[in-house]
């Protein structure tokens, strides 16, 4: 079995459910027995000169990972060093907190049942938006008055005439979700020139619940020139057992397979390459496909590794953390508020928490002015070149924006 993907990033919002809560490793006691020699004094090593090191020397830090990695818990020692009576004890309380994490997984199961039960209630919604998105119906009365801002009655009304001439003419909301997808920060950076020439034709973005743990992303397509699919699909699998805590563990997911149509792959792209003839030194010029970035890669999703592959290479538990958040996004924030993502109404909820941290730096900004201007009142009599210390780089940073940065 592969391992969990640690969450590394706090500060991202995660789903209640199906959550990606890995299995902590229980850290090394503190009270481990340390050696009795005396310390060792070493040359210091700078930053640079150990980053040069290991860079010269991947085996090296393969070796460091294997060692680190054997020591996560391993005991201590401490806990066995106990009374038998107190170690009685502490086996008591293990024995409480496995019936608590039966009621933890206990809980996450209902609260997977509740959100299918609301999913339910929100699928009619959903489809009733896809209606009117692709131009099969035109919202009614009651549905356009509860949408309109109050501001903006006066300006609809007098230009009725107009709408009726543009509604003859256009059918729907064309580019719906590719304009809504392009305000969606996570998948904006994926979204390439040549990709969007694809996504226009997406008709609707759906989800559904697996049987077992999981869900589906489901992307339908109208007819078009670059590939016969008309739905792409991919599909998030967690692990039959829970983790700690009871939360769900993610374990891997599944794309559909694109049936590109001739000369239209968006995932790679054709290179001219020269080839000289040993024998008859003749040169020619030959295409070659190469991967190239497209939104359609996140249908290729990274496999884990398996137990017994020693050749990982070092981001594959970051891949694989960002392939997972993509879908999250998809699923939590796309696809139930794609309207908003639409308008960009969406963009202030993301912003909020940027918007809250200048803020703080400005206060703090304000505090460093009031000390620099104190310390001009004590150096009246010192004579400073303010503009040569910048040049120079000798000026120190203020203690408050170092800590600022550190935050």
């Amino acid at each position: 079995m592969s391992e969990p993907i640690r969450n590394k990033k706090a500060d991202i919002p995660i789903a209640p459910t199906p959550q990606n809560t890995p299995a902590n490793n229980a850290p090394i006691s503190s009270h481990a027995q340390q050696p009795g020699i005396a310390s060792i004094k070493e040359e210091s090593l700078d930053h640079a000169t150990a980053a040069s090191l290991f860079a010269r020397n991947p085996g090296l830090v393969s070796m460091i990972q294997g060692k680190l990695g054997s020591l996560v818990g391993r005991s201590s020692g401490y806990i066995e060093s106990l009374p038998v009576s107190v170690r009685r004890r502490v086996a008591g309380l293990k024995g409480i907190q496995k019936e608590h994490a039966k009621l933890e997984a206990q809980f996450q199961e209902e609260v997977l049942e509740l959100e299918k039960k609301y999913f339910a209630k929100f699928t009619p919604l959903y489809q009733r938006r896809a209606t009117i998105v692709n131009g099969d119906t035109e919202p009614t009365d009651s549905e356009v008055a509860n949408g309109r801002e109050e501001e903006e009655d006066a300006e609809v009304e007098g230009e009725a005439s107009k709408d009726e001439a543009d509604n003859s003419t256009t059918a729907g909301i064309p580019e719906f979700w590719l304009s809504a997808m392009k305000n969606q920060i996570s998948l904006a950076d994926m979204i390439t020139e040549r990709d969007e020439e694809a996504l226009k034709y997406l008709t609707d973005i759906r989800m559904e619940y697996l049987d077992r743990p999981g869900f589906r992303l489901i992307f339908e397509f109208s007819e078009n020139p670059f590939f016969s699919n008309q739905s792409i699909s991919k599909t998030y699998y967690y692990k039959e057992e829970n983790g700690y805590g009871g939360d769900f563990i993610y374990d891997h997911a599944e794309g559909t397979k694109i049936d590109w149509k001739a000369d239209k792959d968006l995932t790679v792209r054709i290179e001219s390459k020269k080839q000289r003839n040993k024998n008859t030194k003749q040169t020619r010029v030959v295409k070659i496909t190469v991967p190239t970035e497209s939104f359609f890669n996140f249908f290729s999703p990274p496999q884990p590794p398996t137990d017994d592959d020693d050749t990982v290479a070092t981001d594959i538990e970051e891949r694989l953390e960002l392939d997972y958040q993509l879908g999250e996004d998809i699923k939590e924030k796309l696809i139930p508020r794609a309207i908003d993502w639409f308008t960009g109404e969406a963009l202030q909820f993301e912003e909020l928490g940027d918007d809250m941290d200048e803020d703080e730096f400005d206060l703090e900004d304000d505090e460093d002015d009031e000390d620099d201007d104190d310390d001009d009142d004590r150096e009246t009599d010192r004579d400073v070149d303010e503009d040569s210390d910048e040049e120079d780089g000798t000026s120190k940073p203020k203690k408050e924006a170092a800590e600022c940065k550190q935050s």
